[in-house]
């Protein structure tokens, strides 16, 4: 699930709290990195559950509803139906998902509230009222169901938003991403999947999780260096004018740059140019693009940069899978 998008912006979060709190133990930022990609798995698999556990609410309401005697309106007399919905069964006899949950202590049962919140807002849905106005459904149609819930009443809901950076620091700026594993992995379940139906791994390879070290890794010994290239390339900026953020985006391109050379020069600067759009300055993006730009250029020409002769598609193709 982590990919080399995420990546970057966790290294860049990370080096901003070192250099903003003085440290220089590179190993204490290695120790932060892995433990905040970490904790970006851990909400992939509390969102999945956060899924079972509106059903496991719809369940609850529904046997309040019968001891109550309610008598059911024709909007409802298929109550039952989102209840035995076949995707959500299948979700919640996962084997992965409820193993990780329960080594991982991951829970909702101190947040209520929200879940039954969330499960009044599904009654309310237009998608859930069509769906629940037929007496039967096909797979498709149960899996359908439950991603426009999620993309519809979990993706951008601000109460959740408050309720994750809560519990943890590092899942308000992980969310955005998470989310769309969470698509995938809704979209990835067949009517034919068992208990055993894989979710995805935290990492695709251990290539990926080397190459988070090693680039915080190069980025911190090589900063000296990478601060006098930046400084030659200034554009008319003295180096201790540079935003902070934006210097350390530009270490970390430049480290990417000049240490990975199956990676394209211009994979590289435009991954860091979208991520300086959204952590920096209006103007970064543009400031960043054309420092790396002129760098990078500068470096072939003295011959002291070599890549191989791959195309971004080649070299990206599985890092953002």
């Amino acid at each position: 699930m982590i990919n080399r998008e995420l990546i970057r912006l966790k290294l860049v979060q990370v080096l901003y709290s070192y250099h903003q709190r003085g440290l220089h133990n590179p190993d204490v930022a290695e120790k932060e990195l892995l433990l905040s990609l970490d904790k970006a798995y851990d909400l992939y698999n509390y969102m999945l559950l956060l899924l079972v556990e509106v059903s496991r609410m719809s369940v609850r309401m529904y046997e309040m509803r019968q001891s109550r005697s309610r008598r059911l309106s024709d909007g409802e007399k298929w109550s039952r139906k989102f209840i035995e919905n076949r995707f959500i069964l299948q979700l919640e006899t996962n084997r992965q998902l409820r193993d990780y949950c329960d080594e991982h202590a991951l829970s909702w049962a101190d947040h209520e509230d929200f879940v039954r919140t969330l499960y009044n807002n599904i009654e309310e849905s237009e998608y859930y009222k069509n769906y629940m106005s037929t007496a039967d459904s096909t797979y498709e149609e149960d899996r359908e169901l439950w991603r426009l819930i999620y993309r519809n009443l979990i993706v951008g809901n601000d109460e959740l938003t408050e309720l994750l950076e809560d519990q943890n620091i590092y899942w308000n700026d992980d969310k955005f991403i998470v989310d769309t594993f969470v698509l995938k992995t809704i979209n990835r379940f067949k009517a034919e999947s068992t208990s055993t139906q894989p979710l995805m791994p935290e990492y695709k390879s251990s290539t990926d999780r080397d190459f988070a070290t090693k680039l915080l890794r190069h980025t911190l010994i090589g900063q000296e260096y990478h601060n006098e290239l930046i400084a030659a390339n200034a554009r008319g900026w003295e180096f201790h004018r540079i935003a902070v953020m934006d210097r350390i985006i530009l270490q970390l391109g430049l480290a990417e740059i000049t240490t990975f050379p199956s990676i394209p020069v211009s994979v590289s600067i435009n991954e860091y140019v979208e991520i300086a759009k959204s952590y920096s300055t209006p103007k970064s993006g543009k400031y960043i693009n054309a420092t790396l730009d002129a760098i990078a250029k500068q470096l072939l020409e003295e011959g002291k940069l070599v890549k191989n002769n791959l195309t971004p598609s080649e070299e990206e193709g599985t890092a953002k899978s």
